[in-house]
């Protein structure tokens, strides 16, 4: 038997929608497709194949949004970490082209898909605002937006004055608004995308680890602690959470805290002096600090913290810290949470997509980009579960290759974030 965590203490606990009926499978069951994941990535792909009537089971651990999915900054983000030549570079003009159209089409395919269903999450599309407050950073950026202006996206670099009146800061010199990005609420869009697939014909069971996976004659045989599904093909969907299911995969990823603070709401004079239009924000630098104002005027904070489960925005204090330094005007108000999950960050930064056996499919390392791109890729990935290799996907298809020392992770983390908090103090 298992026993339920508690949700982090976020404010998305205190706040969402009510979660759906997600009972603990307790009996054995044989379907078309198990979903190992009920973050956005298996619970989107649930959706997309029960659309299409196709009999999927997704297997939880916890409940639906229980990770990452649940617990993120809410920024519905466009595109990937790296520059649309990069990807081209990286990966040939065709295939190129299209993991470039598609992945800065994710916002856009998410905020339809939550009014197509209705999903009740204060979803908004005010656009992104990706600033750097270094001339280095600063010239990147306008490099990409170059790039992305010549590609037809709906994309402005903007200058130091027009930041200031976005943001209310002088703290940035130069960023790039993409108009697609937007914001919502993770944890109520988690559980809305989890009602959307029950509704569509999918089955969710929370409380209802996989515990072991293996070929069974034709099928694969998943054991969970009280039932054992039988399954036609399997996807893989663990993301942060992912442990030694499938040999290797873990040591494919390094699992990193993302962490978040947030004020209780502001007054509509302090909210309008803070990002007025509502886009989100998130920082270029060696360590990202991101934000935004909700529905309510609380401000979010997120960027790295403790590599470690936190329960108070005191664990957090250098996020709050940086707040009043961007505006002043915050000192004396009341911060009422702080918490974090856990993200899967790849050593190329890009998602990872495998087939490492038939019928076994694979994806992975969202990087911090998580909620639109795992939206948008349950489609694709419902695609290929369904018409196999011959259904190309719009990213690659790769062998898993663990990372080399992949035991110090820990310690290489906490030293690369102490390292880029000093490169971003002296502006290096």
């Amino acid at each position: 038997m298992t026993t339920r965590l508690p949700l982090p203490p976020s404010l998305y606990a205190d706040t969402a929608v009510v979660p759906p009926t997600t009972p603990p499978l307790d009996v054995d069951r044989t379907v078309s497709v198990a979903i190992v994941g009920g973050g956005y990535t298996g619970l989107s792909t649930a959706l997309h194949l029960a659309e299409q009537g196709v009999e999927a089971l997704v297997l939880e651990a916890q409940e639906p949004g229980w990770g990452a999915s649940g617990n993120n900054g809410g920024h519905t983000n466009p595109g990937l970490k790296h520059d649309p030549d990069q990807i081209e570079s990286d990966f040939g003009a065709e295939l190129g082209r299209r993991m470039i159209d598609f992945s800065y089409g994710t916002t856009n395919f998410t905020h339809d898909l939550i009014r197509r269903y209705q999903i009740p999450c204060e979803a908004r599309q005010n656009g992104t605002l990706r600033a750097a407050y270094n001339e280095a950073s600063a010239a990147a950026i306008e490099k990409t937006a170059q790039r992305c202006i010549a590609r037809g996206m709906p994309v402005s670099y903007l200058n130091r004055e027009q930041l200031r009146g976005m943001t209310g800061t002088d703290r940035y010199i130069g960023a790039m608004l993409d108009a697609r990005g937007g914001d919502l609420h993770p944890l109520s869009y988690a559980r809305g995308l989890a009602r959307a697939a029950i509704s569509a014909g999918a089955k969710v069971h929370g409380e209802t680890p996989a515990l072991s996976l293996r070929r069974e004659g034709s099928r694969w045989r998943i054991e969970t602690p009280r039932a054992v599904v039988h399954a036609d093909k399997v996807l893989l969907a663990t993301n942060g959470f992912t442990d030694d299911l499938w040999p290797a995969l873990r040591r494919t990823i390094v699992p990193v805290f993302s962490s978040i603070a947030a004020t209780a709401p502001l007054s509509d004079d302090v909210a309008r002096s803070i990002m007025p239009t509502r886009p989100v924000l998130y920082e270029s630098g060696h360590i990202t600090v991101y934000y935004r104002i909700d529905q309510q005027n609380r401000l979010l904070m997120g960027g790295r913290g403790p590599m470690r489960w936190i329960s108070s925005p005191r664990d957090v204090a250098y996020l709050m810290r940086y707040a009043e330094r961007l505006w002043p005007q915050l000192k004396g108000v009341a911060w009422t949470h702080g918490w974090n999950s856990r993200l899967a960050i790849t050593a190329d930064h890009y998602p990872h997509v495998h087939e490492p056996a038939d019928n076994i499919l694979i994806s992975l390392g969202c990087n911090g980009r998580g909620v639109a791109l795992s939206t948008a890729m349950g489609a694709q990935l419902a695609r290929r579960l369904i018409g196999g290799a011959k259904a190309e996907l719009d990213m690659p298809v790769t062998g898993i290759k663990p990372i080399p020392m992949h035991a110090f992770w820990p310690v290489g983390v906490t030293t690369a974030v102490i390292a880029g908090r000093l490169r971003d103090r002296l502006g290096i």
